[in-house]
């Protein structure tokens, strides 16, 4: 095995530990609330990657959940944003506990976001940058997925 392979810091399983948590607030804590959990398993599966990588711990966790964070960040922002009537990119009725998951979500991205930043990475630009790519193109066709007619209300 290649020394640069594996890290033997924490900081991966910090960021596994993150990704794990932002699954069970979308999928159990919204999707359950919502009644829409197989939607939210859909959004959710490429934070298994981050989840994997990390208890691994690889040397690309960080790139790897980098773009799941900054991805979740920004829509729990941005959900913020409407709930406080500053903007309306989304809209609807968000529950006490759906608003509780917000926080909890925003929160873990939050501090994978600083633990990435924290984050000795020995991957070449390339390997890097390949994998942030890769991660966030699946992310967001995870969520386009998600609204398909055959699991937009599941």
């Amino acid at each position: 095995m290649n020394s640069n392979e594996h890290s033997s810091g924490q900081r991966p399983v910090v960021i596994a530990l993150c990704c794990f948590i932002v699954i069970l607030a979308l999928v159990v804590g919204v999707g359950l609330v919502s009644n829409l959990v197989v939607r939210h398993i859909v959004q959710t599966l490429p934070l298994w990657f981050g989840v994997a990588f990390g208890f691994r711990r690889s040397q690309a966790t960080g790139w790897i959940a980098l773009p799941f964070f900054l991805c979740w960040l920004a829509l729990m922002v941005i959900i913020w944003l409407y709930l406080l009537g500053i903007a309306r990119i989304i809209t609807g009725h968000f529950s006490a506990v759906e608003i509780a998951m917000t926080i909890i979500v925003g929160a873990a991205c939050l501090t994978g976001i600083v633990v990435f930043a924290g984050l000795k990475s020995f991957l070449s630009p390339a390997k890097a940058a390949t994998a942030f790519v890769v991660m966030a193109l699946l992310q967001l066709a995870c969520l386009r997925v998600s609204f398909l007619p055959a699991i937009a209300n599941r």
